[in-house]
């Protein structure tokens, strides 16, 4: 599956942005989704990630009220609505996709930036 991320930009603290990213193929479902993301001079790490069905959600405590992911099947896309945005959430954000019988991350996207000013 290739994927596709979406939707970054420069928006000033407090604001919001939604990434989107888009995957090719015709086996999105059989896929778990998730959103990482790195910031200069440190680790990619664990944003959020979403089951096949939409149906689990889980996200990392630092966006925990934040940040909520989704997904629609029909049109082979994954979301990241990022609210209430602060200067730390500065990063490259990358979509990825695993299989759900698995436990890695095996499909990345290019990644889009999103840059907060405090």
């Amino acid at each position: 599956v290739q994927l596709q991320a979406s939707g970054g930009g420069l928006v000033q603290a407090g604001g919001s942005l939604r990434l989107s990213c888009a995957a090719s193929g015709r086996t999105f479902s059989s896929y778990t989704m998730g959103w990482f993301r790195q910031a200069p001079g440190k680790e990619r790490e664990f944003v959020a990630s979403i089951n096949w069905s939409g149906g689990s959600t889980y996200s990392a405590d630092s966006v925990k009220g934040r940040f909520t992911i989704s997904r629609d099947n029909a049109k082979n896309t994954v979301y990241l609505q990022m609210n209430s945005l602060k200067p730390e959430d500065t990063a490259v954000y990358y979509c990825a996709a695993r299989l759900v019988t698995s436990y890695e991350y095996t499909y990345w996207g290019q990644g889009t930036q999103v840059t907060v000013s405090s």
